[in-house]
Protein backbone atom coordinates (compact mmCIF):
# COMPACT_ATOMS: atom_id res chain seq x y z
CA UNK A 1 0.00 0.00 0.00
CA UNK A 2 2.81 2.43 0.88
CA UNK A 3 4.48 1.64 -2.46
CA UNK A 4 1.24 2.43 -4.37
CA UNK A 5 0.75 5.69 -2.51
CA UNK A 6 4.37 6.71 -3.11
CA UNK A 7 4.00 5.86 -6.85
CA UNK A 8 0.84 7.92 -7.05
CA UNK A 9 2.51 10.84 -5.34
CA UNK A 10 5.46 10.60 -7.72
CA UNK A 11 3.20 10.68 -10.81
CA UNK A 12 1.31 13.67 -9.47
CA UNK A 13 4.59 15.43 -8.66
CA UNK A 14 5.77 14.90 -12.25
CA UNK A 15 2.51 16.23 -13.63
CA UNK A 16 2.34 19.70 -12.11
CA UNK A 17 4.05 21.90 -9.55
CA UNK A 18 0.66 22.76 -7.98
CA UNK A 19 0.07 19.08 -7.17
CA UNK A 20 3.61 18.96 -5.67
CA UNK A 21 2.41 21.33 -2.98
CA UNK A 22 -0.39 18.91 -2.20
CA UNK A 23 2.15 16.08 -2.02
CA UNK A 24 4.21 18.16 0.36
CA UNK A 25 1.14 18.75 2.54
CA UNK A 26 0.21 15.04 2.48
CA UNK A 27 3.72 14.07 3.43
CA UNK A 28 3.76 16.64 6.16
CA UNK A 29 0.45 15.25 7.54
CA UNK A 30 1.83 11.75 7.36
CA UNK A 31 4.93 12.89 9.23
CA UNK A 32 2.73 14.41 11.94
CA UNK A 33 0.78 11.16 12.23
CA UNK A 34 3.99 9.19 12.51
CA UNK A 35 5.25 11.54 15.20
CA UNK A 36 1.96 11.08 16.99
CA UNK A 37 2.30 7.29 16.73
CA UNK A 38 5.89 7.48 18.02
CA UNK A 39 4.76 9.60 20.95
CA UNK A 40 1.94 7.17 21.61
CA UNK A 41 4.44 4.29 21.80
CA UNK A 42 6.64 6.29 24.16
CA UNK A 43 3.58 7.18 26.29
CA UNK A 44 2.54 3.52 26.39
CA UNK A 45 6.04 2.56 27.53
CA UNK A 46 5.90 5.26 30.25
CA UNK A 47 2.37 4.14 31.23
CA UNK A 48 3.60 0.55 31.62
CA UNK A 49 6.37 1.67 33.96
CA UNK A 50 3.88 3.80 35.92
CA UNK A 51 1.41 0.89 36.21
CA UNK A 52 4.18 -1.38 37.43
CA UNK A 53 5.13 1.13 40.14
CA UNK A 54 1.47 1.47 41.18
CA UNK A 55 1.16 -2.32 41.45
CA UNK A 56 4.25 -2.38 43.66
CA UNK A 57 2.68 0.27 45.92
CA UNK A 58 -0.60 -1.68 46.10
CA UNK A 59 1.30 -4.85 47.00
CA UNK A 60 3.13 -3.04 49.81
CA UNK A 61 -0.20 -1.65 51.08
CA UNK A 62 -1.79 -5.12 51.08
CA UNK A 63 1.25 -6.52 52.91
CA UNK A 64 0.81 -3.82 55.55
CA UNK A 65 -2.87 -4.70 55.97
CA UNK A 66 -1.94 -8.39 56.17
CA UNK A 67 0.61 -7.73 58.94
CA UNK A 68 -1.93 -5.61 60.84
CA UNK A 69 -4.56 -8.35 60.62
CA UNK A 70 -2.04 -10.94 61.81
CA UNK A 71 -1.32 -8.78 64.87
CA UNK A 72 -5.04 -8.38 65.58
CA UNK A 73 -5.58 -12.11 65.17
CA UNK A 74 -2.73 -12.88 67.59
CA UNK A 75 -4.21 -10.47 70.13
CA UNK A 76 -7.61 -12.12 69.84
CA UNK A 77 -5.96 -15.53 70.20
CA UNK A 78 -4.20 -14.35 73.37
CA UNK A 79 -7.48 -12.94 74.76
CA UNK A 80 -9.19 -16.19 73.91
CA UNK A 81 -6.52 -18.20 75.72
CA UNK A 82 -6.76 -15.96 78.80
CA UNK A 83 -10.55 -16.16 78.87
CA UNK A 84 -10.46 -19.92 78.48
CA UNK A 85 -7.96 -20.18 81.35
CA UNK A 86 -10.26 -18.14 83.56
CA UNK A 87 -13.17 -20.36 82.60
CA UNK A 88 -11.21 -23.48 83.44
CA UNK A 89 -10.35 -22.06 86.84
CA UNK A 90 -13.97 -21.28 87.46
CA UNK A 91 -15.00 -24.78 86.49
CA UNK A 92 -12.42 -26.31 88.82
CA UNK A 93 -13.81 -24.32 91.73
CA UNK A 94 -17.43 -24.86 90.80
CA UNK A 95 -17.87 -27.81 93.17
CA UNK A 96 -16.66 -25.76 96.10
CA UNK A 97 -19.01 -22.94 95.22
CA UNK A 98 -22.00 -25.31 95.42
CA UNK A 99 -21.54 -25.35 99.22
CA UNK A 100 -21.76 -21.56 99.45
CA UNK A 101 -24.90 -19.59 99.95
CA UNK A 102 -27.56 -19.60 97.29
CA UNK A 103 -26.85 -15.94 96.47
CA UNK A 104 -23.12 -16.52 96.00
CA UNK A 105 -23.83 -19.58 93.87
CA UNK A 106 -26.16 -17.66 91.61
CA UNK A 107 -23.62 -14.86 91.25
CA UNK A 108 -20.93 -17.29 90.19
CA UNK A 109 -23.29 -19.05 87.79
CA UNK A 110 -24.10 -15.69 86.22
CA UNK A 111 -20.42 -14.81 85.94
CA UNK A 112 -19.74 -18.20 84.40
CA UNK A 113 -22.42 -17.62 81.77
CA UNK A 114 -21.01 -14.17 81.02
CA UNK A 115 -17.56 -15.65 80.53
CA UNK A 116 -18.98 -18.32 78.27
CA UNK A 117 -20.75 -15.64 76.21
CA UNK A 118 -17.53 -13.60 76.03
CA UNK A 119 -15.63 -16.68 74.96
CA UNK A 120 -18.15 -17.43 72.23
CA UNK A 121 -18.06 -13.81 70.99
CA UNK A 122 -14.25 -13.84 70.88
CA UNK A 123 -14.30 -17.14 68.99
CA UNK A 124 -16.63 -15.61 66.38
CA UNK A 125 -14.50 -12.47 66.11
CA UNK A 126 -11.36 -14.55 65.73
CA UNK A 127 -13.00 -16.65 62.99
CA UNK A 128 -14.12 -13.50 61.14
CA UNK A 129 -10.65 -11.96 61.31
CA UNK A 130 -9.10 -15.22 60.12
CA UNK A 131 -11.48 -15.29 57.15
CA UNK A 132 -10.61 -11.68 56.30
CA UNK A 133 -6.92 -12.47 56.68
CA UNK A 134 -7.24 -15.45 54.33
CA UNK A 135 -9.04 -13.29 51.76
CA UNK A 136 -6.41 -10.57 51.87
CA UNK A 137 -3.65 -13.16 51.68
CA UNK A 138 -5.22 -14.66 48.55
CA UNK A 139 -5.62 -11.22 46.95
CA UNK A 140 -2.03 -10.31 47.78
CA UNK A 141 -0.80 -13.61 46.35
CA UNK A 142 -2.81 -13.09 43.14
CA UNK A 143 -1.57 -9.52 42.65
CA UNK A 144 2.00 -10.55 43.38
CA UNK A 145 1.72 -13.28 40.76
CA UNK A 146 0.45 -10.79 38.18
CA UNK A 147 3.22 -8.32 39.02
CA UNK A 148 5.77 -11.12 38.68
CA UNK A 149 4.24 -12.10 35.34
CA UNK A 150 4.33 -8.50 34.11
CA UNK A 151 7.94 -8.08 35.22
CA UNK A 152 8.80 -11.35 33.51
CA UNK A 153 7.24 -10.22 30.23
CA UNK A 154 9.02 -6.85 30.43
CA UNK A 155 12.33 -8.54 31.23
CA UNK A 156 11.86 -10.99 28.37
CA UNK A 157 11.03 -8.12 26.03
CA UNK A 158 14.17 -6.25 27.08
CA UNK A 159 16.21 -9.43 26.62
CA UNK A 160 14.70 -9.94 23.16
CA UNK A 161 15.57 -6.36 22.24
CA UNK A 162 19.13 -6.89 23.42
CA UNK A 163 19.35 -10.11 21.39
CA UNK A 164 17.94 -8.28 18.36
CA UNK A 165 20.46 -5.45 18.79
CA UNK A 166 23.32 -7.95 19.12
CA UNK A 167 22.20 -9.85 16.04
CA UNK A 168 21.98 -6.63 14.01
CA UNK A 169 25.41 -5.57 15.25
CA UNK A 170 26.84 -8.92 14.20
CA UNK A 171 25.12 -8.86 10.80
CA UNK A 172 26.32 -5.29 10.13
CA UNK A 173 29.78 -5.70 11.64
CA UNK A 174 31.51 -5.30 8.28
CA UNK A 175 29.91 -1.87 7.87
CA UNK A 176 31.11 -0.48 11.21
CA UNK A 177 33.23 2.61 10.70
CA UNK A 178 31.37 3.43 7.49
CA UNK A 179 28.78 5.68 9.05
CA UNK A 180 26.63 2.88 10.49
CA UNK A 181 25.72 2.45 14.17
CA UNK A 182 23.38 0.13 16.11
CA UNK A 183 22.03 1.37 19.44
CA UNK A 184 19.43 0.24 22.01
CA UNK A 185 17.59 2.93 23.98
CA UNK A 186 14.12 3.78 25.31
CA UNK A 187 12.86 0.26 24.67
CA UNK A 188 13.78 0.39 20.96
CA UNK A 189 16.68 -0.51 18.68
CA UNK A 190 18.03 2.17 16.32
CA UNK A 191 20.05 1.39 13.19
CA UNK A 192 21.52 4.64 11.86
CA UNK A 193 23.19 4.84 8.43
CA UNK A 194 24.83 8.01 7.18
CA UNK A 195 24.08 8.94 3.59
CA UNK A 196 27.70 8.45 2.59
CA UNK A 197 27.03 4.72 2.93
CA UNK A 198 23.74 4.82 1.02
CA UNK A 199 23.25 7.68 -1.43
CA UNK A 200 25.04 10.06 -3.72
CA UNK A 201 24.49 13.79 -3.27
CA UNK A 202 20.89 14.74 -4.08
CA UNK A 203 20.05 11.15 -5.04
CA UNK A 204 17.65 8.62 -3.56
CA UNK A 205 19.12 5.66 -5.42
CA UNK A 206 20.83 3.32 -2.95
CA UNK A 207 24.38 2.42 -3.97
CA UNK A 208 25.53 -1.26 -3.98
CA UNK A 209 27.44 -1.07 -0.69
CA UNK A 210 24.51 0.53 1.10
CA UNK A 211 22.08 -1.99 -0.37
CA UNK A 212 24.16 -4.84 1.12
CA UNK A 213 23.72 -3.31 4.58
CA UNK A 214 19.95 -2.87 4.12
CA UNK A 215 19.63 -6.47 2.88
CA UNK A 216 21.32 -7.68 6.09
CA UNK A 217 18.86 -5.67 8.16
CA UNK A 218 15.97 -7.22 6.19
CA UNK A 219 17.25 -10.73 6.99
CA UNK A 220 17.08 -9.98 10.71
CA UNK A 221 13.61 -8.42 10.37
CA UNK A 222 12.39 -11.54 8.56
CA UNK A 223 13.14 -13.56 11.70
CA UNK A 224 11.35 -11.04 13.97
CA UNK A 225 7.77 -10.66 12.68
CA UNK A 226 6.53 -9.01 15.89
CA UNK A 227 8.68 -5.90 15.45
CA UNK A 228 7.29 -2.62 14.06
CA UNK A 229 9.79 -0.91 11.73
CA UNK A 230 9.92 2.85 11.12
CA UNK A 231 12.34 4.04 8.43
CA UNK A 232 13.11 7.77 8.71
CA UNK A 233 14.96 9.87 6.16
CA UNK A 234 16.95 12.89 7.45
CA UNK A 235 18.85 15.72 5.74
CA UNK A 236 21.09 18.58 6.84
CA UNK A 237 19.85 22.19 6.75
CA UNK A 238 21.24 23.02 3.30
CA UNK A 239 18.24 23.71 1.01
CA UNK A 240 17.86 21.34 -1.92
CA UNK A 241 19.16 23.15 -4.99
CA UNK A 242 18.53 20.61 -7.73
CA UNK A 243 15.75 20.39 -10.26
CA UNK A 244 13.48 17.71 -11.61
CA UNK A 245 11.57 15.23 -9.48
CA UNK A 246 12.71 16.61 -6.09
CA UNK A 247 11.18 19.82 -4.71
CA UNK A 248 12.95 20.22 -1.35
CA UNK A 249 14.57 18.41 1.59
CA UNK A 250 11.22 17.03 2.75
CA UNK A 251 10.71 15.40 -0.61
CA UNK A 252 14.28 14.08 -0.74
CA UNK A 253 14.19 12.60 2.79
CA UNK A 254 10.87 10.88 2.07
CA UNK A 255 12.07 9.37 -1.22
CA UNK A 256 15.20 8.07 0.49
CA UNK A 257 13.18 6.46 3.29
CA UNK A 258 10.88 4.88 0.70
CA UNK A 259 13.89 3.56 -1.23
CA UNK A 260 15.06 1.73 1.90
CA UNK A 261 11.56 0.30 2.44
CA UNK A 262 11.53 -1.03 -1.12
CA UNK A 263 14.83 -2.86 -0.58
CA UNK A 264 13.56 -4.42 2.66
CA UNK A 265 10.37 -5.52 0.86
CA UNK A 266 12.47 -7.48 -1.60
CA UNK A 267 12.76 -10.00 1.24
CA UNK A 268 9.35 -11.63 0.87
CA UNK A 269 9.44 -13.00 4.43
CA UNK A 270 9.19 -9.47 5.88
CA UNK A 271 5.55 -8.46 6.52
CA UNK A 272 4.94 -5.12 4.69
CA UNK A 273 2.35 -4.21 7.34
CA UNK A 274 5.19 -3.78 9.84
CA UNK A 275 6.97 -1.18 7.66
CA UNK A 276 6.50 2.61 7.70
CA UNK A 277 8.49 5.20 5.72
CA UNK A 278 8.78 8.82 6.88
CA UNK A 279 10.69 11.92 5.77
CA UNK A 280 11.96 14.15 8.59
CA UNK A 281 13.88 16.64 6.39
CA UNK A 282 16.35 18.71 8.49
CA UNK A 283 14.22 18.93 11.63
CA UNK A 284 15.59 16.05 13.73
CA UNK A 285 19.37 16.61 13.68
CA UNK A 286 21.78 14.59 15.81
CA UNK A 287 24.63 17.09 15.43
CA UNK A 288 25.14 20.76 14.67
CA UNK A 289 25.00 21.88 11.05
CA UNK A 290 27.83 24.37 11.55
CA UNK A 291 30.52 21.90 10.43
CA UNK A 292 30.88 19.49 7.53
CA UNK A 293 31.16 16.58 9.96
CA UNK A 294 27.95 17.59 11.74
CA UNK A 295 26.08 17.90 8.45
CA UNK A 296 27.34 14.47 7.40
CA UNK A 297 25.96 12.93 10.61
CA UNK A 298 22.59 14.59 10.07
CA UNK A 299 22.29 13.24 6.50
CA UNK A 300 21.18 9.74 7.47
CA UNK A 301 18.59 6.99 7.45
CA UNK A 302 17.33 5.71 10.79
CA UNK A 303 15.66 2.30 11.05
CA UNK A 304 13.76 2.22 14.35
CA UNK A 305 12.63 -1.20 15.62
CA UNK A 306 9.85 -1.22 18.23
CA UNK A 307 8.38 -4.34 19.90
CA UNK A 308 4.62 -4.67 19.87
CA UNK A 309 3.04 -4.21 23.32
CA UNK A 310 -0.19 -6.20 22.84
CA UNK A 311 0.66 -8.89 25.43
CA UNK A 312 1.63 -6.38 28.12
CA UNK A 313 -1.46 -4.24 27.45
CA UNK A 314 -3.70 -7.30 27.76
CA UNK A 315 -2.14 -8.25 31.12
CA UNK A 316 -2.53 -4.70 32.48
CA UNK A 317 -6.21 -4.67 31.48
CA UNK A 318 -6.72 -7.84 33.52
CA UNK A 319 -5.25 -6.34 36.70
Amino acid sequence: MIKRISLGLLIMALSTSCVSKKVFQDLENKHANLKKENRKLSDENAALTKDRNQLDLKSKDLQGQLDKLKAERDKLAADYAATKSTLDNLKSSYSALENDSSAALNANVKKNRELLAQLEAKEKALAAEQERLNKLSAELKERSARVDELEGIMAAQEANLTALKNRLSKALNSFQGKGLTVEQKNGKVYVSMENKLLFGSGSWTVNPEGKKAVVEVAKVLADNPDIAVLIEGHTDNVPYGGTGQITDNWDLSTKRATAIVNIIRENKTVDPKNLTAAGRSEFAPVAGNETADGKAKNRRIEIILTPKLDEISKLLNEL
